[in-house]
């Protein structure tokens, strides 16, 4: 199975945002990150890069706030 991790890269050090993300939703500047637990995580960011090889999302954004589904 191919999932991911999605960090924030913050003073150049890798900050965990969610694990075994399953999806991404784009909504104007909020991403919903949802993992195969059906956890929901919400975080204004944009998608910086994503690498398919090492599954990671890395993103950029000011906030964040979790919510459980």
């Amino acid at each position: 199975m191919c999932l991911s991790k999605a960090y924030f890269e913050r003073n150049g050090e890798r900050q965990l945002v969610a694990e075994e993300v399953s999806s991404m939703e784009i909504d104007g500047s909020r991403l919903r990150l949802k993992t195969l637990f059906g956890e929901l995580k919400e975080v204004e960011a944009r998608v910086r890069e994503v690498d398919f090889l090492t599954h990671s999302i890395l993103l950029e954004g000011p906030k964040e706030s979790g919510a459980s589904l």
